[in-house]
């Protein structure tokens, strides 16, 4: 009797607890469980592959306008850089789409064209933004380049009005479309205001190479070049050295030498990587090229402050670049684009 009523009152208890169990609240789930948890996992989740070292000013912009989306809570984000042109470029593009699976991958595909759009072929509903000098590649193959010619041309036209040699010098990587853009525009900048100025192109035929960038400056500077625009890394250490002014390029490269960079022509992508996020979101991603958000009428282009050196430049000057730079902004002057390469000597 005992015996049968001790199994009844047990059978009872587990069925309460049973029962209990079965209607536990959605508060009581574990950890993880809730898929609006704001965990990291919940980001759009971005990563870059770049051929060239993360402190060359072209990587330094994409990263800059990734670590942006990060700060304001937006997104993840890591890279992979210097990985050259020998075909790590390709093995690292495809692990990373393989094994991470990010919303998107973006980088630089400037001698990995070919290698960049096989591996967005073959992950279709993965976001491929690169820069790059080809077009876009359907259905998920996006490009963008720094359209910094505006500015460029700016930074020309103060060069052509504080020399004292009439002569002016430009080290540039490669003469590839899109650094002769920006070279031709500043060149034109120059003899717009300052026809009998000579300017000197020296290309060093690399992306990244601080070393001879700042021997081709200084042999510039032997010709009698006493200003120098840096389009590469390492130009501004040599004007520095020498006491002139010089123009930086990509970012605002003032602190690098404040009492001699006087402004520089300044990528800012923040614009580009919005608009991407954005169409990825809203579920309309497509393949294009991006290139007007890289153009001062929507913020992808700027000239940097003068700060404190303003006070060196002529007012008159100053009141010409500002103007320039609004009619700029307005649509009123338009900056030719000329992709030819420059000769040495202009």
């Amino acid at each position: 009797m005992f015996k049968k009523g001790w199994i009844h009152m047990f059978l009872v208890l587990l069925f309460v607890l049973s029962f209990a169990a079965g209607c536990a609240s959605p508060a009581e789930e574990p950890d993880g469980a809730s898929d609006s948890d704001g965990t990291e996992e919940d980001l759009f989740s971005i990563y870059a592959v770049f051929s060239t070292p993360a402190e060359e000013p072209w990587v330094s912009v994409i990263i800059a306008a990734c670590d942006k989306l990060v700060e304001e809570g937006r997104a993840t984000f890591a890279y992979t850089d210097n990985l050259g042109y020998a075909g790590d470029f390709e093995r690292e593009l495809r692990q990373v789409a393989t094994d991470l699976h990010p919303d998107m991958i973006t980088g630089d595909t400037f001698g990995n064209e070919e290698a960049g759009r096989r591996v967005a072929k073959d992950f279709p509903d993965i976001a491929f933004v690169f820069g790059g000098g080809l077009g876009p590649a359907e259905p998920n193959f996006s490009v963008f380049d720094n359209w910094i010619h505006e500015p460029a041309y700016l930074l020309g036209v103060m060069a052509a009005q504080l020399t004292e040699t009439n002569k002016i010098g430009v080290v540039a990587g490669m003469p590839v479309p899109e650094v002769n853009r920006i070279t031709n525009a500043f060149i034109f900048g120059v003899k717009a205001y300052n026809p009998d100025a000579t300017v000197y192109v020296t290309f060093i035929n690399s992306w990244f190479d601080p070393a001879a960038a700042k021997e081709a400056a200084l042999a510039q500077i032997e010709q009698g070049a006493d200003i120098l625009y840096a389009e590469r890394f390492g130009v501004i250490e040599a004007a520095a050295e020498n006491g002139l002014w010089v123009f930086g390029q990509m970012n605002d490269q003032h602190e690098l030498a404040p009492e001699y960079v006087l402004s520089s022509s300044v990528w800012n992508l923040t614009p580009t990587y919005e608009y991407v996020l954005g169409s990825i979101e809203a579920g309309f991603y497509t393949a294009q090229d991006l290139k007007d958000f890289s153009m001062m009428a929507k913020g992808g282009a700027y000239l940097a402050p003068f700060y404190e050196l303003e006070a060196q430049i002529p007012t008159e000057l100053v009141e010409l670049i500002k103007q320039l730079e609004q009619q700029i902004y307005d649509g009123i002057l338009r900056v030719d684009i000329d992709e030819s390469t420059p000769s040495a000597v202009n």
